[in-house]
């Protein structure tokens, strides 16, 4: 059998792993259950989490593909220019007509031989395909998790996952249940339209806002990284004196500091809580007909309740046994490889602030990497990884022990860590793009870090002046 691989997902970790793959030669064969490619970002696609307001929370310079800049100069896109820049990013490096759209996956099963069965379900019936390896890509953030609390609730109760829009809580009371990003952006679109809105938090939360010193915040000091606790430290003081404290809105005191767990990138909560227009609650203890309790004794009446709690890793085809799973979520080296390697990989199983789709990228071409590598190479990367000890992915910060930071990382240690392991693989240096689009890249990056510098020197002196 000629040596082939299965991709499952076409949103941004699937192209980026067809992208990497093919480009090293190698023959790939993608899945998407959906009509096309774009994952979560098309909010056509029946298990998207998009909703119509949402826009990038990291800005385009730091997300977007190295080698295909986005053409838009819009700082934070929304949805639907990202599910086009997919499109066009496939149609570009010739990735759509490798996908079988509208398949749907059932299983994934390890042959006696070694190679891998693709059980899938599409426009034709049933398939089966036998492939040298299966690259899963079928993201993050399609399996909600739903916690349960003591009662019945009688109103309307709903996973953020099945959001679409503000108008369809209009005129009702709503009670949203968890701050994370999306339950904030839920949150700022429903005071225009919802007869009251409360917000139901567990603990507390830092807060960064889109621009400092007129340029978006993750773009300031993307040189050298400083060292965690002194990041922590300068940040900490320029945020506070550009949001706040957070506690005199009704937010708890944040349990850890900030970089610690993923901050919200929403400060028009803020100014929506100062204006009256929403309030915070505690934690919920049950609830009774449209009666909700809380934990410190009081309660709300409340037509609809939107549960902001995230989402579960979910790989639903594949037996847990192959991803090596320990509790929350799957143990991978680089959190790429199993570290059985048996020709099993797992793309996008990272979440860290400012990873961008780059990062991602980085993880296909370390893939690519290996797979390419001679036997050799192959033989004492696996010692290697088997050897111990792994990479430190925190970067020197101490994060969350809660289930969406199981598997979280810092962006500088991780793609230091994944570009090292790809040159020391033979792979080309990350990130390397190709032809115009990988000069244009280069000439952009090369602004961007000069631009940088020069806020980085204006957040320094404005903090040395808040001293004075």
């Amino acid at each position: 059998m000629r040596a082939n691989y299965a991709v499952i997902g076409a949103g941004p970790s699937g192209l980026a792993a067809a992208r990497a793959l093919t480009k090293a030669g190698l023959q790939v064969v993608g899945y998407e259950a959906a009509d096309g490619v774009g994952g979560l970002w098309d909010i056509d696609n029946p298990r998207s989490s998009m909703y119509e307001s949402a826009h990038l929370i990291s800005s385009r310079t730091t997300t977007q593909f190295a080698e295909y800049p986005m053409r838009t100069r819009v700082d934070y896109p929304g949805h639907r220019a990202l599910l086009q820049y997919f499109r066009d990013y496939a149609d570009r490096f010739d990735l759509t007509g490798r996908f079988r759209f509208a398949t749907t996956v059932t299983a994934v099963t390890r042959e006696p031989d070694g190679t891998w069965t693709v059980e899938a379900t599409g426009p034709e019936g049933a398939t089966s395909e036998r492939h040298t390896g299966v690259i899963l890509a079928n993201g993050t953030l399609a399996h909600p998790r739903v916690p349960e609390f003591p009662g019945t609730f009688s109103g309307e109760l709903l996973h953020t996952s099945r959001y679409k829009s503000a108008t369809a809580l209009a005129g009702r009371r709503v009670l949203i249940i968890g701050a994370g990003n999306s339950g904030c952006d839920i949150a700022v679109d429903a005071v225009h339209h919802t007869a009251s809105v409360d917000m139901s938090v567990r603990r507390g939360y830092h807060f960064v806002p889109r621009y400092l010193f007129g340029r978006p915040a993750d773009t300031l000091n993307q040189g050298r990284p400083l060292p965690a606790r002194l990041k922590q430290a300068i940040d900490t003081r320029v945020l506070r004196a550009f949001t706040g404290d957070p506690t005199r809105f009704g937010f708890p005191r944040p349990d850890h500091r900030l970089y610690e767990s993923h901050p919200i990138v929403n400060t028009m909560l803020l100014n929506h809580l100062g204006q009256g227009d929403l309030r915070i609650r505690p934690d919920v203890a049950g609830w009774e007909g449209s009666t909700v309790h809380f934990r410190d004794g009081t309660r709300g009446e409340y037509d609809t309740v939107l549960l902001a709690t995230g989402y579960t890793l979910d790989y639903p085809f594949v037996d847990r046994a192959e991803l090596n799973w320990t509790g929350w979520s799957p143990q991978l080296y680089l959190n790429v490889f199993p570290p059985a390697f048996r020709g099993l990989f797992v793309m996008g199983m990272i979440e860290a602030s400012g990873i961008g789709w780059q990062g991602r990228y980085e993880q296909a071409e370390l893939i690519a990497a290996y797979l390419t590598a001679p036997e050799a190479v192959q033989r004492d990367f696996r010692r290697r990884v088997a050897a111990g000890p792994w990479p430190d992915l925190t970067g020197g910060y101490r994060y969350l022990g809660l289930e969406r930071m199981s598997y979280y990382v810092n962006k500088d240690a991780y793609r230091r860590a994944v570009q090292a392991a790809t040159a020391g693989l033979g792979g080309t240096d990350a990130g390397a793009g190709d032809g115009e689009a990988g000069a244009g890249s280069r000439r952009v990056t090369h602004r961007v870090r000069r631009s940088a510098a020069r806020a980085a020197r204006g957040v320094r002196a404005a903090w040395g002046r808040s001293r004075a």
